[in-house]
């Protein structure tokens, strides 16, 4: 047994094993701080700039450009900390928002246009709670306002979703209303 377990730990499938191996290295070599944000703002800053046509189908321009936001959006440690703290925390939400969907899909109708919006409700708010945890994780003054002040907020979003479900619920324009009723016209 002991002679197995050694020649699993030197063969490095014990342990971290040859996958948290090349992570490791991966992430000592700067890939995940610093070649992936860039990869990915510059293919956000790229595809903008094509799908807006500000420089028409110039896309050497938009090249340079998505080039030069991407490589100056590194220039400083803030970019890699604010990923670190937000795409653990984004992995974690579409975990969460997954398992409620297939709870949901397995004992309710999904044509049902309420459950639509409940779903979406519910992946704004594990959004939005993301959102407030990395900003409180980097220091910045909005999470702990988040922090000090959610029960405010929850309560005026209720509020505005009872008041959208009250208008939503009244008797559209241009309907028309109940068959005019002499007989009730002169008991009034």
């Amino acid at each position: 047994m002991l002679k197995e377990m050694i020649v699993l730990q030197s063969a490095g499938l014990a342990g971290s094993g040859v996958i948290g191996d090349l992570l490791a290295k991966w992430e000592q070599v700067g890939f995940f701080s610093y070649l992936l944000p860039f990869m990915l703002i510059f293919a956000l800053v790229f595809g903008i700039l094509v799908r807006v046509k500000i420089f028409k189908e110039n896309k050497m321009v938009n090249g340079i450009i998505a080039l030069a936001v991407a490589l100056m959006a590194l220039q400083f440690d803030f970019v890699p900390l604010f990923f670190s703290q937000i795409f653990p925390r984004v992995g974690i939400a579409l975990a969460i928002i997954l398992g409620i969907l297939i709870v949901a899909g397995l004992f309710m109708d999904p044509d049902s246009k309420a459950i639509n919006y409940f779903l979406l409700g519910v992946g704004v708010l594990v959004i939005g709670i993301v959102l407030i945890q990395s900003a409180g994780a980097l220091g910045w003054a909005s999470g702990t306002w988040w922090e000090d002040n959610w029960q405010l907020v929850v309560g005026g979003v209720f509020l505005l979703i009872i008041v959208a479900v009250i208008i939503g619920g009244s008797k559209k324009a241009g309907e028309k209303g109940p068959p005019y009723n002499p007989i009730w016209a002169r008991n009034e």
